[in-house]
């Protein structure tokens, strides 16, 4: 990501913290937040922050620091995410967007946006968002499925930092998804583990098998090369995380996968599991997904 940001996106991001003056005519755009209130907002942030006279000016000269330092790019979003928390307006929904609105006009001119992915809200480089991220996070929220929520948000907050872990919890991402259904079915999960037979073994309860002949013949061979390429898919992820992922080690200084290939990667299995969990409502529509509690020992 490209930091540092400029001053009138650090001005932007202190003003939607602190709210700005506390004689300022016109209400807030975000919250207004007294001194102490800001030193709780930044700590909650992991930023030590303590009060040094005026709490505007304060909060400037903190995140200067910080847009400055070595940390900028896993500190500053955290930050700017937690400022646009939609948590904190769930009674004002439209000074949210305000909120928002507000950031993304500064933080565009740096390159980066606030997307909304599910419930929560990310800082991505501006363009960079894909649809079916945003659908699998919103449904991972609806169904209450939790390993599916962490491992995405996992692979979101790696891909620029650590692409290796982000193939790894990208790959986990299908695995959570179809280890919850083989246990909702009472099925026991597969001798070998790994992403691809979890997969293999959720194909034929979902009717994803390449040899069903149920499909209307006009579209039969296109959709039964899709499922194919599907599985390909899922293989080349595994295989991606065996053979570059960070789940098996990794040699200190080397890094064989870089951001693009980790969003590859994210991508591709994002939308591996949005058609598992979407092919799982059609099929058991009075079922819901339950969590897969069972810690992985994948074998890849």
């Amino acid at each position: 990501m490209p930091f540092p940001l400029s001053p009138q996106s650090i001005d932007a991001i202190a003003f939607i913290i602190s709210g700005g003056a506390a004689n300022a005519d016109a209400a807030p755009v975000g919250l207004y937040r007294s001194g102490p209130k800001i030193e709780k907002f930044m700590h909650a942030c992991n930023v030590a922050f303590t009060l040094d006279g005026s709490r505007v000016p304060s909060l400037v000269n903190c995140l200067i620091r910080l847009n400055n330092g070595h940390e900028a790019a896993t500190v500053l979003p955290r930050i700017i995410e937690a400022a646009a928390d939609p948590r904190d307006f769930v009674h004002d929904p439209d000074r949210h967007s305000a909120v928002c609105d507000y950031l993304n006009r500064a933080l565009r001119f740096d390159g980066f946006e606030l997307q909304n992915h599910g419930v929560r809200m990310r800082l991505l480089e501006a363009g960079k968002g894909v649809p079916v991220l945003t659908e699998l996070a919103g449904l991972s929220e609806v169904i209450d499925f939790d390993t599916v929520s962490r491992d995405l948000d996992r692979a979101l907050e790696s891909s620029q930092t650590d692409p290796e872990d982000a193939v790894t919890a990208a790959c986990s991402t299908i695995e959570s998804v179809c280890r919850s259904i083989l246990i909702d079915l009472g099925e026991p999960l597969p001798k070998k583990k790994d992403v691809q037979g979890l997969y293999n073994a959720v194909k034929q309860p979902l009717g994803l098998s390449t040899d069903r002949s149920d499909i209307d013949p006009t579209i039969a061979n296109d959709v039964l090369q899709i499922l194919s390429g599907l599985a390909n898919v899922v293989r080349g992820v595994g295989a991606l995380r065996t053979h570059g992922g960070d789940a098996h080690g990794r040699e200190k200084g080397y890094a064989r996968i870089d951001a693009r290939i980790a969003r590859l990667a994210i991508h591709a299995a994002s939308t591996a599991a949005l058609f598992l969990i979407e092919t799982w409502q059609r099929k058991f529509p009075d079922r819901p997904l339950p969590k897969a509690t069972e810690t992985s020992q994948d074998t890849d």
